[in-house]
């Protein structure tokens, strides 16, 4: 079915109706219906009578009659006038003017049709609609400042993203590159405090550094001896929420501490393929950054890139690690190849000799000569063993102090000897060339131990002196000897001669007490931030 037009209407006519009611209801708004109705009768009546009077001759008062009325009509004209222009002329001008003012966004302009005469229910309409305007107009100023805003946050995170990963390959050691950026990140979110903390291959966290109350970064050598909340937890410079009671503490501290109301704490994890390696910590005042999810988006970003250079640093320090285990391997096997079989066959011509010089007509000095001789190859194919075992066996991947611990209870095992290890350090990290001549010198001062000084009890300790320096003690109760005597007798000594040579490899200090009947003292003092330049220059 063709559905039809509707046939078109003219609205011309009832428009131009409403048009004439409008203008009827404005004149008698401006009250100038009256005046004109005065002005069409006293012309009506004056013309009215003029006419009377030019037809009735003697009829003066005809004549002054119509000009009374001519003169109301004047009067009503110029009524009419005033009042047309006070309530419709003068109004409709300054709505003009405010509409203009208004369509240029001029302030204020909506207080100029307050007097906006029998325009009024006009004036209030566009009153309105620019109130309208000036709420859309802000809103539109706001949402534009907040876009500019985050624009400049994101514009400002970018860059802040690019110099972590242009600055990855620039850090010299690991502590610097996690340091570098606690103090970006605390002012990036504007934060009182901050930590910084790696994970460690135990498992346990090191302290690498904080920001405190101050603004001033300490690194972790700088802050011992770290105090001990009521709680248990850490509180270095940096730590300053205080699960408790905040008052209490800071009067027992001495330092401005602050309660779970006061500060929210932001943990960024640096993670690399789910592997937690790290933690910043940072402490805002509430209420913090919950509802920023922008800007928790851009410190998870950092900490994705800044796990991805801890986890290429230590990557690049297992692969060093290893190569030094593939080159003492290679060395080993020489030795074995090589000095090994040597020593072998000497022990056998040697057993050799001895078994033909059993009946024999020999001298006593001979004999004792040979004995000397058996002995020290005995010694020197032990010593060797030693040697092989020592390079095949492998670097313990959790640090230096696990390794001590090995090599104290094999000391034990295989002498009876007492023997103590004492750990007093908070945990760090070592490169593995420094790691490695550390667990050799501590292995060299307890075979000397074994084979000169006699000794009922030794005691490796590690520790942490007031200077930041860390120090490896090892120390027994034996028979001692004269210190001079080294000088004197290098070659007998050759072993003291290596751990002095070994320490001055890795930048330590290496110190050897020792009197007659008091036992020996050998104390390694190694300052750490060394070994992690040393550690990044290899890896490059």
């Amino acid at each position: 079915m063709r559905l039809r037009k509707p046939p078109a209407t003219d609205r011309g006519p009832q428009l131009r109706a409403q048009g004439d009611r409008r203008v009827l209801q404005l004149l008698g708004a401006a009250r100038v219906t009256g005046p004109l109705l005065l002005l069409a009768a006293g012309l009506g009546a004056s013309l009215l009578l003029l006419l009377l009077h030019s037809r009735t001759p003697g009829s003066e008062w005809l004549q002054n009659l119509s000009l009374v009325f001519l003169f109301l009509s004047l009067s009503a004209l110029l009524l009419a006038t005033f009042r047309l222009r006070s309530q419709l002329l003068l109004p409709l001008v300054g709505l003009e003017s405010s509409v203009e003012r208004i369509c240029q966004g001029e302030p204020g302009s909506s207080e100029a049709l307050r007097d906006a005469g029998v325009l009024g229910d006009i004036a209030e309409d566009i009153a309105n609609l620019n109130a309208e305007l000036t709420d859309l107009y802000e809103d539109m100023d706001n949402r534009v400042a907040r876009q500019t805003k985050r624009l400049a946050q994101k514009t400002a995170s970018l860059k802040i993203l690019y110099d972590v990963a242009a600055g990855i390959n620039e850090a010299e050691s690991l502590d610097e590159l996690v340091l570098r950026y606690l103090h970006v990140i605390k002012e990036m979110v504007n934060g009182r405090a901050a930590t910084a903390r790696l994970v460690m291959s135990d498992g346990s966290r090191r302290l690498v550094g904080s920001i405190g109350l101050e603004g001033n970064l300490l690194h972790d050598y700088e802050m011992t001896p770290v105090d001990l909340c009521l709680c248990g937890t850490a509180l270095s410079p940096g730590d300053i929420l205080c699960r408790n009671d905040a008052r209490f503490c800071s009067r027992v501290y001495g330092r401005r501490m602050f309660g779970g109301d006061e500060v929210e704490v932001v943990t960024v994890p640096l993670e690399h393929h789910e592997e937690l390696l790290g933690t910043y910590t940072v402490f805002i005042a509430k209420p913090g950054i919950s509802d920023r999810e922008d800007i928790q988006e851009m410190l998870f970003s950092i900490g994705r890139h800044l796990g991805i250079a801890v986890a290429k640093l230590r990557s690049d320090a297992e692969g060093h690690r290893l190569s030094i285990l593939e080159e003492r391997n290679a060395l080993a096997h020489e030795l074995h190849d090589s000095l090994a079989q040597t020593l072998a066959g000497l022990r056998l011509q040697l057993k050799m000799l001895d078994d033909s010089l059993r009946d024999a007509d020999i001298s006593r000095d001979a004999r004792a000569d040979l004995g000397k001789l058996r002995g020290s190859l005995d010694q020197a194919h032990t010593e060797l063993r030693e040697l092989l075992y020592s390079f095949r066996a492998p670097m313990d991947r959790r640090g230096l102090v696990p390794g001590l611990e090995k090599l104290t209870e094999r000391f034990r095992r295989e002498t009876g000897v007492h023997t103590l290890f004492q750990d007093d350090c908070r945990p760090f990290e070592l490169s593995a060339q420094a790691e490695l001549q550390i667990l050799r010198i501590a292995q060299e001062a307890l075979a000397n131990v074994r084979k000169h000084a006699a000794a009922h009890t030794v005691r490796v300790l590690l520790t942490r002196g007031s200077t930041g320096a860390y120090m490896l003690l090892v120390e027994d109760d034996g028979v001692g000897f004269r210190t001079g005597e080294v000088q004197e007798g290098a070659g007998e000594r050759i072993g003291l001669t290596i751990m002095e040579e070994r320490a001055v490899r890795i930048g330590a200090d290496l110190r050897i007490e020792s009197e007659p009947g008091e036992g020996t003292r050998v104390e390694l003092v190694f300052p750490i931030e060394r070994f992690g330049q040393e550690q990044t220059r290899v890896a490059a």
